[in-house]
């Protein structure tokens, strides 16, 4: 039973799930209470993937019996609670009417509408409310700030640089291990035909585990996305041994094969630990020491284990700072002003773009895509359409079991839609047909032909690329990455850019009249 009088109200959210969560340190188990809500609008904010909810859920009751495992008082509350609120606010607000307490202590969230909302909970609760930074990063808010102040431009290589030299990780004194700092150009090799992937440790739901995909299944029928085959680790000891998989079995191959994709084979050679990552059951220093570690035994080589460091320590790192500097103007750029609604088989995959299709049906099957999936299949085809970048953001943040908006608006609307105006990337990432055919096998047996541009069965990717690079000419002629293929267009037959262009007039025509492609 908690006291008649808690001295404190610690809330942990969701993605909070860490034992050294800011909002745990210096608890007292005596007097304090810690507050887990599942509520209703976390959920339907935007219409997650049902695996995505349910690894949540799963792993907030998990985290919860094991705070009072440890003798910390728990007020829980369940999203089947008649009870409940079905917001956060409101179930902070019935937990200080419960058991009045004299503060309230949070850790900092990592979206800017919940960090808005907990600003006014003293107001509406009328105790202090204490927002404490999140020190499971490795870089602060404040300290991202500082570095990009006065810089024309934020580039991820040297943010990426600093905290190499921070934390000490692949250093020989101030000079990086092996002479540079970046082996990405390895990281782009074509996958053999030939090569064995291993087969990640997955896990079997525990009985837990069950009644939350059983309440999921109930509550979110309506939701894109199976439950069939969920196997997502919900605890920090299965995430532990999901990334030791990663070190034994896969790591020393992902650095040639990071870039590859293929049909049918959704994990690759990934580490898949961004899920449990961004849900706080693993520590982001901790997997780049051990990854560094696999380097330093011979075990791994170094374009390996440099790319995965680069993706926590850099990229990670990188796109937080963005956001919180960003925010709230960030959600509403829209560079190169994209209208086109995002296409129903975004939430399907019915289509006969064999890439769009296999990415978007393992998605639905596991929530899962690897980030050049994410990046040169989906965030490309939507690119070079011009889909609104709210649409592609509301879609990456719903389908995604690891998407939190600060790691996905970045990402989305910076990255793969260049709707940011170059803040995250120098260019966009824009491509045809061409690049797909040299990094995946999905071109071969596709219904589009790859190697046509204006056909009836040209791969849409094609005309839409020129297009894209067309109707944006003028803002990249003198872009140092994009100048090419400006020069290329330019230089064309008027003939075939003509032909080039009502190809794509076609497409972009049947993609707003929510015609299947």
């Amino acid at each position: 039973m908690p006291p008649s009088r808690t001295a404190a109200l610690r809330v942990i959210l969701g993605d909070q799930l860490s034992r050294g969560v800011a909002s745990l340190a210096d608890i007292d188990p005596q007097s304090d209470v810690v507050l887990m809500a599942e509520v209703l609008g976390e959920c339907t904010y935007v219409p997650h993937h049902p695996q995505k909810i349910a690894m949540i859920l799963a792993a907030m009751r998990h985290f919860a019996q094991a705070l009072t495992a440890r003798g910390i008082m728990v007020r829980y509350i369940p999203l089947d609670d008649p009870d409940n609120t079905g917001t956060l606010s409101d179930e902070v607000a019935r937990a200080v009417h419960a058991l009045h307490p004299t503060r309230i202590i949070a850790t900092e969230p990592g979206e800017y509408r919940v960090r808005e909302a907990m600003r006014n909970w003293s107001t509406e609760t009328g105790i202090p409310c204490e927002i404490r930074e999140d020190t499971r990063f490795l870089a602060t808010a404040d300290e991202f700030a500082q570095w990009a102040e006065d810089r024309k431009q934020l580039r991820m290589e040297f943010f990426y640089r600093v905290m190499r030299r921070k934390h000490r990780i692949l250093m020989e004194g101030e000079e990086p291990v092996g002479g540079r700092w970046n082996f990405d150009s390895e990281n782009r090799k074509s996958l053999p035909e030939t090569i064995e992937i291993p087969t990640p440790l997955r896990f079997a739901p525990s009985a837990e585990t069950t009644a939350v995909i059983d309440l999921v299944a109930a509550r979110f029928a309506g939701h894109y996305g199976t439950l069939d085959r969920f196997d997502y680790p919900v605890t920090a000891q299965d995430a532990e041994a999901g990334f030791a998989d990663f070190l034994s079995h896969r790591l020393p191959q992902f650095g040639d094969w990071q870039d590859a994709m293929a049909a049918g084979t959704p994990y690759m050679f990934h580490a898949l630990v961004s899920a449990p990552l961004n849900l706080g059951l693993l520590d982001p220093l901790d997997l780049c020491r051990r990854a560094e570690a696999e380097y330093a035994a011979g075990r791994a080589p170094l374009n390996a284990v440099e790319g995965f460091i680069r993706q926590i320590l850099g990229w990670r790192e990188f796109v937080r700072g963005v956001y919180w500097l960003y925010m709230p103007d960030y959600a509403t750029k829209n560079a190169l002003d994209a209208t086109l609604d995002l296409p129903e088989f975004y939430w399907t995959g019915d289509t006969a773009m064999r890439c769009m299709a296999d990415t978007i049906g393992q998605t639905l099957r596991h929530a899962y895509a690897h980030h050049i999936q994410r990046l040169m299949i989906t965030g490309n085809f939507a690119l070079l359409a011009g889909i609104h970048p709210d649409a592609v953001d509301r879609w990456y943040l719903a389908v995604y079991a690891d998407a939190y908006e600060w790691v996905e608006m970045p990402n989305t609307r910076g990255m793969a839609l260049h709707a940011d105006g170059g803040i995250v990337g120098s260019k966009p990432y824009a491509a045809s047909g061409a690049y797909i055919n040299r990094m995946s096998n999905y071109c071969a047996k596709c219904s589009y032909d790859v190697k046509d541009a204006t056909g009836a069965r040209a791969c849409p990717f094609n005309a839409l690329y020129w297009d894209f690079i067309a109707r944006h000419q003028d803002r990249f002629a003198n872009n140092p990455r994009m100048a090419m293929p400006v020069r290329s267009w330019r230089g064309m037959a008027e003939t075939k850019r003509i032909a080039l262009q009502a190809r794509a007039a076609h497409l972009r025509k049947a993609l707003s009249e929510g015609v299947k492609l």
